[in-house]
């Protein structure tokens, strides 16, 4: 275990399924490759919410949630190169790999062997537990810390750290551009970065939503349809339409139905992660030659390579700036749908 270490405020769930509170946690000390960075803005993910339940399996706690982080270095370990006291920086979903395996290698970090380090409910090289962005400071590896442009503020940054790779993987690793027809599921905090990403990247993109209650967010955002998957004329209208569809819904789909609207060859990628098992039948498949894929955040490089690309279009998050206080009413207002399109906790008050 850790013993050279330091303690940070932070917020933390206790245990499963109770609120989170202030409090504090430990943050080890600067090592030879660290960076400690001053947190300025941390994204709320819906996962941070799964986690923090329990839906996705037995979790560690306390848990300091938080994986959409932005901030500033202000101090670095003796032998850091990538970076200097008052850079601008980030650090998404993990934290470390094992760097050995055949993917950590070919710069596939989030698809480790070893599963890698959670930037937050892991268990370090230490055996330590890692505590997330909503807390006041984070020391990372600076093999795993994110450059953030001057071209984007760091509030608007923070959901890039997840969200915006998110859907940015997907969209590059599909090809999705000019002459591709591209549809996102779910206007919400990944979807709204879906629908900008592909935009900028030249692709024809369309919303699926539940209503048209967002219809005029949609178009503002960079999408040239949308239609609502409550109509029943919607699976027919689009029938074989989309070269690449992407499910940012963390909610069981009718696959069937969605296969039904790519074309021949085109694939159905999930990055929405419901707690539930789903179905689908394989003829949904096999008639068109089409791929059910999934996709997981992005390595460092692509994320780098997303937070670059970001920059240069001008593109940041659509977020709702909050008060540490103000973290549990924002995880209830996540799961109402009721935020456009991330809550983000500044970090000065916690």
């Amino acid at each position: 275990m850790t013993t050279n270490v330091t303690t940070v405020p932070a917020y933390a769930a206790p245990a499963a399924d109770a609120p989170l509170e202030r409090t504090t946690v430990p943050r080890r000390s600067v090592g030879e490759h660290d960076v400690l960075i001053e947190i300025k803005y941390a994204g709320i993910c819906h996962s941070d919410i799964h986690q923090a339940r329990n839906g996705w399996g037995e979790g560690i706690f306390p848990m300091v949630p938080g994986h959409e982080i932005a901030g500033i270095v202000t101090e670095v370990g003796s032998g850091v190169s990538r970076f200097q006291v008052g850079d601008r920086v980030g650090v998404g979903c993990f934290v470390d790999s094992c760097r050995e395996c055949a993917y950590c290698r070919q710069g596939l970090e989030q698809y480790c062997v070893t599963g890698g380090t959670g930037t937050y409910n892991a268990l370090d090289k230490n055996g330590d537990p890692t505590y997330g962005g909503y807390s006041s400071h984070i020391v990372v590896d600076e093999n795993y810390t994110l450059r953030i442009p001057e071209g984007v503020d760091l509030d608007e940054a923070a959901p890039l750290l997840c969200a915006g790779i998110t859907l940015y993987s997907p969209l590059a690793h599909w090809k999705a551009g000019p002459g591709k027809k591209v549809a996102i599921v779910g206007l919400g905090g990944l979807g709204h970065m879906g629908v900008k990403i592909a935009h900028a990247l030249g692709a024809e993109v369309t919303v699926l939503s539940q209503s048209l209650k967002k219809q005029e967010d949609g178009l503002k955002l960079g999408a040239d349809h949308y239609y609502a998957t409550s109509d029943p004329a919607t699976f027919t209208e689009l029938a074989g339409t989309f070269d690449l569809m992407i499910s940012t819904v963390s909610a069981p789909l009718d696959f069937n139905a969605y296969l039904g609207l790519v074309k021949t060859d085109g694939a159905l990628v999930n990055v929405g992660a419901p707690e539930e098992p789903v179905s689908v039948n394989l003829f949904s498949l096999i008639g068109g030659r089409k791929t059910l894929a999934g996709s997981m955040i992005g390595s460092i490089g692509e994320t780098q390579e997303m937070l670059d690309f970001c920059a240069e279009h001008g593109l940041g998050a659509e977020i709702e700036v909050i008060r540490a206080e103000q973290i549990n009413e924002a995880y209830e207002r996540v799961l109402a749908s009721d935020v456009r399109y991330r809550f983000v906790i500044d970090a000065s008050t916690i």
